[in-house]
C-alpha cells in the first residue's frame, strides 16, 4: 500500500509539473504587434529620406553644446519631482506583474492540521504535509491577464522616458529665453544710452535756436518710455529664473547662464524616415503599448467562455491518528481534489464583458492611429516653421542695417538743420524695434531645433 501512494504521488506531481511547463511556455512578454499606421500627406512626402538615423539619435549631452545648459539639464534629470513620481509609478507596476506572474503557478502552503470527529467514538486525525491549489491555464485566460500587466509596466517605462523629453525641452527652451531675455535687456540698455545722448542733443540745439521745445519733449518722451521696458525685462527675468529652478526641483534663485550670442542654431537637422523617426517617440510607443494591452484584456475575456479546470486541494504529507506515530514513514499520504466548471448562468455576462474588452480595445486602435498622425503633424509643422524663420535672416540683416544707416544720417541731417526731430525719433525706434526682432528670431529657431529633438523622441 506505501509504495502505490508513493508512486500515485509521484505520478501526480510529474503531471502538476508537465502541465505547468506546457502553460508556461506560452510566455506574457510575447506581445501581439500592434498593426502599423501609414503616414501619408504632401507635407511630410517633402521630407522624406532615406537615411534612418535622425537628430534624435544624439545623446542630449551631444545635441546641446551649451555648458551651463548641460549642467542644468543634468540636475534636473536628478531632482525633478514629475520624474521620480513616474519612478514610482514603474515600481507599482512591476508589482502588480510580479503578482499576476504568481496567478501562473499553484498556491502552495505547508501546515499541521488536527481533526476531531464526535460519533460514537471520537476520532482524532493528524496530517502534516503541504497543500496546494492551481488553475490550470489551458486557455491562456491567465496569460493574457499577465500580459496586460506587462504592457502596463512597460508603458510606465516610456511614461518616465516621456517625462524625461519634456524636462530636456522644457529646461532647454527655457534657458534660450532667459538667454533672449538677457539680450533684449542689453540691446534695450544700449538704445536708452544713446537716446539719453539724443535728448541732450536736442536740448542742445534748441539752446542754440536751432529746435523747439516740442521737439525736445517728444525726445525725452521716447527716452523715459524705452527706460519703462527696462523693470518689466528684468521682472521676466526673474520670472524664467524660477521656471527654470522649479523644473529643477530646487527653490527659486539664481541661474548661472553663458550669454545668447553664444548660442548656436542647428540648421541642418535630419529626421530620417517618418514612420521609423515617430516609432521612437515615448508617446508613440505608449499608444502602442495601449493596443497591446487591450488585445490581451480582449483575449482574456474570451477565455472565460470555455470551462475552467481548478485543482482545488492537492495534498502531500503524513496523516496518522494518533500524533505520536505522524512522523512515521509508513503514514505517508496523497490527495487530489479537482473540478471543472462551465459557465451557464454568467455567460450573457461574461459576453458583455467581452464587448466591453472589444470597444476598450477598438478605442485604443484609434487614439494609437491619432497619436501617430497628431505626431507626424507635429514634426511637420516644426520644420516648416524654421524653414520660415530662417528664410527671414537674411531679410532682418538688411533691415538692420538698413535702420543703423537711417540713424546715422537723420542725426547728421539734424544737426545740419535738414531733417526734423520726428525723423529721428521714428528711425531710433524702428531700430530698436527690429534688433530686439531679430533676437527673437534667433530665439524661434533655438526652439524649434529643441522642439525637433522632442517630437522625435530625443533626449532618452
Amino acid at each position: 500500500m506505501k509504495d502505490y501512494i508513493i508512486k500515485y504521488s509521484s505520478k501526480v506531481i510529474v503531471t502538476l509539473v508537465l502541465v505547468l511547463l506546457i502553460t508556461s511556455c506560452n510566455t506574457y512578454k510575447n506581445l501581439e504587434q500592434a498593426p502599423k499606421i501609414k503616414i501619408d500627406g504632401d507635407r511630410l512626402n517633402e521630407i522624406q529620406s532615406t537615411d534612418t538615423l535622425t537628430v534624435a539619435d544624439s545623446s542630449w549631452t551631444s545635441y546641446f553644446e551649451d555648458v551651463q545648459l548641460k549642467e542644468l539639464i543634468s540636475t534636473a534629470l536628478e531632482n525633478n519631482i514629475d520624474l521620480q513620481i513616474s519612478i514610482t509609478r514603474i515600481k507599482r507596476s512591476e508589482a502588480g506583474l510580479r503578482m499576476s506572474k504568481l496567478s501562473l503557478y499553484p498556491n502552495l502552503s505547508a501546515g499541521l492540521e488536527s481533526n476531531l470527529t464526535f460519533a460514537d467514538k471520537n476520532v482524532e486525525n493528524y496530517t502534516l504535509g503541504f497543500r496546494a491549489s492551481w488553475e490550470l491555464d489551458l486557455w491562456g485566460k491567465l496569460n493574457n491577464q499577465t500580459k496586460a500587466k506587462y504592457a502596463s509596466l512597460l508603458n510606465t517605462y516610456e511614461y518616465k522616458k516621456l517625462i524625461q523629453t519634456q524636462i530636456i525641452a522644457n529646461i532647454a527652451n527655457a534657458y534660450y529665453r532667459l538667454l533672449s531675455l538677457d539680450k533684449q535687456l542689453e540691446v534695450t540698455k544700449r538704445t536708452i544710452l544713446i537716446l539719453q545722448k539724443n535728448a541732450e542733443t536736442m536740448d542742445a540745439l534748441k539752446q542754440a535756436g536751432q529746435q523747439n521745445a516740442a521737439g525736445v519733449s517728444q525726445s525725452y518722451a521716447l527716452l523715459y518710455s524705452t527706460q519703462t521696458n527696462i523693470p518689466q525685462l528684468e521682472s521676466q527675468i526673474r520670472e524664467q529664473e524660477n521656471i527654470i529652478s522649479l523644473l529643477l526641483g530646487r527653490e527659486p534663485g539664481r541661474i548661472e547662464r553663458t550669454n545668447f550670442d553664444s548660442q548656436k542654431v542647428k540648421t541642418e537637422l535630419s529626421i530620417g524616415i517618418p514612420a521609423i523617426a515617430l516609432s521612437k517617440r515615448p508617446d508613440i510607443r505608449q499608444s502602442q503599448l495601449d493596443v497591446q494591452k487591450a488585445f490581451a484584456n480582449t483575449k482574456a475575456a474570451k477565455a472565460d467562455l470555455y470551462p475552467s479546470i481548478k485543482i482545488t486541494s492537492a495534498t502531500a504529507g503524513n496523516s496518522s491518528n494518533s500524533f505520536s506515530e505522524l512522523f512515521k514513514f509508513d503514514n505517508i499520504a496523497a490527495n487530489l481534489v479537482a473540478g471543472i466548471t462551465q459557465p451557464i448562468f454568467n455567460r450573457g455576462q461574461i459576453k458583455g464583458n467581452i464587448k466591453v474588452a472589444e470597444a476598450d480595445q477598438e478605442e485604443a486602435l484609434l487614439n494609437f492611429k491619432n497619436s501617430v498622425l497628431k505626431a507626424a503633424q507635429e514634426v511637420s509643422d516644426i520644420l516648416f516653421g524654421l524653414e520660415s524663420s530662417l528664410n527671414k535672416n537674411e531679410f532682418r540683416e538688411r533691415q538692420i542695417e538698413s535702420l543703423s544707416n537711417s540713424v546715422e544720417f537723420t542725426q547728421e541731417l539734424l544737426i545740419a538743420g535738414e531733417a526734423n526731430y520726428t525723423e529721428v525719433l521714428t528711425a531710433q525706434q524702428n531700430l530698436l524695434l527690429a534688433q530686439l526682432s531679430q533676437i527673437n528670431d534667433k530665439l524661434d529657431q533655438l526652439i524649434y531645433g529643441v522642439n525637433l529633438y522632442k517630437a522625435l523622441g530625443g533626449g532618452l
